[in-house]
């Protein structure tokens, strides 16, 4: 089955990407694949102390996750899947995409800072020539109403 791969953070725009991701494959019978990059500790020496950030962190994202998941299966009858990885956020996306072959899309939301669309579209869009598979750009001011339109 063709998997629509959408990332999970603490950004605003996030939630414009899970509502497309949703409502693709809903409307495809595809799936969704939800993933989730916990970036490398800044204080390796402190092992005790970095494995419960490692553990506080992956409570929250599951926490996150469970949020996401509910109103896609009441409301789009779409069981996602959370991968939790660990590393630089745009390798790990990367490295997911190459592992999972049914991944067929990757859905980013682009935030609407002056600084630019984030990150992640920065650096993924960078790269989109030699991507295996095509990114979906979300705007992030872009309505509910106007994403269940286009969907």
């Amino acid at each position: 089955m063709r998997k629509f791969l959408v990332v999970l953070d603490d950004s605003r725009e996030c939630l414009n990407a899970m509502r497309f991701a949703a409502l693709r494959a809903a409307h495809t019978g595809a799936g969704v694949q939800i993933l989730s990059v916990i970036p490398p500790e800044e204080f390796q020496h402190w092992i005790g102390v970095a494995d419960i950030m490692r553990q506080e962190a992956r409570e929250r994202i599951q926490a996150h996750y469970e949020v996401f998941a509910k109103w896609m299966r009441d409301r789009q009858g779409i069981d996602p899947e959370l991968v939790i990885r660990e590393g630089e956020p745009v390798n790990e996306i990367l490295s997911q995409i190459r592992e999972d072959p049914e991944i067929g899309v990757l859905v980013l939301g682009a935030g609407t800072e002056k600084s630019g669309p984030g990150p992640l579209v920065t650096q993924l869009s960078r790269t989109s020539g030699s991507l295996p598979i095509p990114i979906t750009i979300v705007p992030g001011e872009m309505s509910k109403e106007r994403l269940e339109a286009i969907t």
